[in-house]
């Protein structure tokens, strides 16, 4: 019995160990965004597979508290951001 648990248990770890490597080495981009909008800035960090995800997410991220409803949010967004830092691949 207590070898069926051991194997269970090693079954787990391996698929927890998966999905985190999966998942965190598709991230290979990091990339910090500023933007501003109606006289407000904020600024925010994403990571994702290539330089223009991560950008694309961290403008969508920053913008997310200074813009109210959706037509400021895809303005604010859709907006040329006022600094773009990227690292990684």
């Amino acid at each position: 019995m207590k070898s069926g648990k051991l194997v269970a248990a090693l079954v787990v770890a391996a698929l927890v160990a998966f999905l985190l490597y999966s998942t965190l080495g598709a991230q290979r981009v990091q990339c910090r965004s500023c933007a501003e909008f109606n006289g407000q800035r904020n600024c925010a960090t994403a990571t994702a597979a290539t330089r223009e995800e991560a950008a694309r997410s961290a403008q969508t991220t920053a913008c997310g508290t200074i813009a109210q409803g959706m037509a400021e949010s895809i303005n604010c967004t859709n907006s040329k951001p006022v600094s773009l830092e990227c690292e990684g691949n």
